[in-house]
């Protein structure tokens, strides 16, 4: 599994990234906003493709899934990052504002990794231990097999498609106990775990550096060990947090939009899916 250093700064994971041309461009920039867990993914995408084609410019900002997806009802964005799929509440609002159809668009996938710092005995969790853990039924790390200490959970904001994911996918859709500490960002859940050995936090596995990713069981009844993200894994679906991540765009994608988009979803676009940590929709 390849790796994201954690050198990659919050304020860059937040920041625009932007490529000046040196000279006129001869078209608009295309936008890009949205999920904090895509948006080193979104970077590399748009550096790689304006390196193909110096008279274009792509703008990619963070935010979360949320606020990406209120960008594109809002006509803020030309592309919105999600990683969770658009509420059908939500397509219509884009419809209305907008004048019509969002368009879905699977761009490659993701494990949402269970972390834990390196040190942690813990090496297998189960669904509902997680739900019980972030619900407050279990707050001590002997309940699940660890050492007799106060679990120290970490999660997303729910602005976050993978905090609305986690909700939906674990939690089933209960709320988190109010004593989760949130933040802004999977590096920050994941730098906060790595310093922390009685904690534990979720996030895209791209990020699962200076940590380790827990083995997941769907059941308690279920032999083995359990199932740890990776490409295999996770294009079969075994591994129970596997997900995909979107481009949506209202209206079918035209012109400049369209190019970048078939570029992503061709052997090279999706070859960076794997440089950056993540996994490409089919592999080459």
């Amino acid at each position: 599994m390849k790796r994201l250093g954690l050198a990659v700064s919050l304020s860059v994971l937040a920041g625009v990234w932007g490529c000046g041309t040196g000279g006129q461009n001869a078209s608009r920039s295309i936008t890009i906003k949205g999920s904090d867990t895509m948006v080193i993914l979104g970077q590399r995408w748009a550096e790689a493709y304006m390196k193909k084609h110096a008279d274009k410019r792509i703008q990619v900002t963070g935010g979360g899934s949320g606020t990406g997806i209120a960008a594109l009802i809002n006509g803020g964005t030309d592309i919105c990052e999600a990683s969770r799929e658009m509420k059908d509440k939500e397509k219509e609002m884009a419809r209305k504002r907008r004048g019509g159809d969002v368009v879905e668009i699977p761009v490659a996938l993701d494990g949402v990794a269970v972390y834990v710092p390196e040190s942690s005995l813990v090496k297998t969790i189960t669904i509902a231990q997680l739900r019980s853990i972030y619900t407050g039924t279990i707050n001590n790390w002997q309940d699940v097999g660890g050492p007799d200490r106060r679990i120290v959970a970490y999660s997303r904001e729910n602005n976050s498609g993978t905090y609305v994911f986690f909700k939906e996918n674990v939690l089933d859709n209960e709320d988190f106990a109010q004593d989760i500490q949130t933040l802004p960002g999977t590096a920050a859940v994941v730098n906060a775990v790595s310093k922390d050995p009685a904690s534990i936090g979720y996030g895209g596995i791209a990020y699962a550096s200076g940590i380790r990713a827990l083995a997941i069981k769907r059941d308690d009844t279920l032999a083995g060990e359990g199932v740890v993200p990776s490409l295999e894994t996770v294009e079969s679906g075994s591994y129970p947090l596997s997900r995909q991540l979107f481009f949506y765009t209202v209206g079918e994608p035209e012109g400049e939009i369209k190019a970048f988009i078939d570029w992503v979803l061709s052997p090279e676009g999706q070859q960076i899916c794997e440089e950056v940590g993540y996994y490409p929709l089919v592999r080459q």
